[in-house]
């Protein structure tokens, strides 16, 4: 690329990474408990968490879509943009996701109301989605909170659909008692050990038997 060569859409110039890092900084001193982080997830663990994915994916849901770290590294993964449906609930970044990938599905939601939102969109097909990567801080919820956003994703995820979430702690960011009772297995994917903090992904997929099932929602 030239001096003179506009950015690639999706790929912000470094001017535009430094104002997209204050519009999440901004956002994080207004509510720390809803931003989880204190800066942008890094594209080290972008790139561990997208490593996830099957090897085919379809559909994907993103939660939490943040300063869209994620979402470039799911289209250069190859996951086409009307296969994309990016969920953030905060104002500011909701609009800054917009502007960045005006191809994608991005919608302004929670995701605890996530069947209401592919509904809505009529983004699912029968079968459900492939995979929902999660940016959302899982680790700093209450366990009544963390209970309806598994819920809500595992109802829309296929019968071999993954929940993709990464965390900051030592260990799943779920317990094993809650993780029993919604019939869901989890096991660690990787570590982005360069990411500040280092960042350890996790993939929660149903058990055989689960009262947890994927519903058939509108083709678009």
């Amino acid at each position: 690329m030239s001096m003179i060569d506009p950015p690639l859409r999706g790929h912000p110039a470094k001017a535009d990474r430094s104002a997209i890092h204050w519009t999440f900084f901004r956002q994080w001193l207004k509510n720390p408990l809803a931003i989880a982080a204190l800066s942008p997830s890094s594209r080290r663990l972008a790139r561990e968490m997208v490593k996830q994915l099957p090897e085919h994916p379809g559909r994907v849901i993103e939660l939490g879509g943040g300063t869209g770290v994620f979402t470039r590294a799911l289209l250069e993964r190859g996951v086409h943009p009307n296969n994309l449906l990016v969920v953030e609930l905060n104002e500011e970044l909701h609009r800054l996701l917009q502007q960045q990938f005006p191809e994608v599905h991005v919608v302004r939601g929670d995701a605890r109301e996530l069947q209401a939102i592919i509904e809505g969109e009529g983004f699912a097909e029968a079968g459900g989605v492939d995979a929902i990567l999660s940016g959302l801080g899982l680790l700093s919820m209450s366990r009544g909170t963390q209970r309806r956003i598994l819920t809500a994703a595992f109802s829309v995820l296929g019968p071999n659909g993954r929940f993709i979430q990464f965390t900051y702690g030592p260990a799943s960011p779920v317990s094993r008692d809650l993780l029993t009772e919604l019939g869901i297995s989890v096991h660690r994917g990787g570590v982005a050990w360069r990411n500040v903090p280092p960042a350890a992904v996790y993939v929660f997929t149903r058990n055989r038997s689960t009262s947890i099932r994927a519903v058939r929602t509108h083709k678009r």
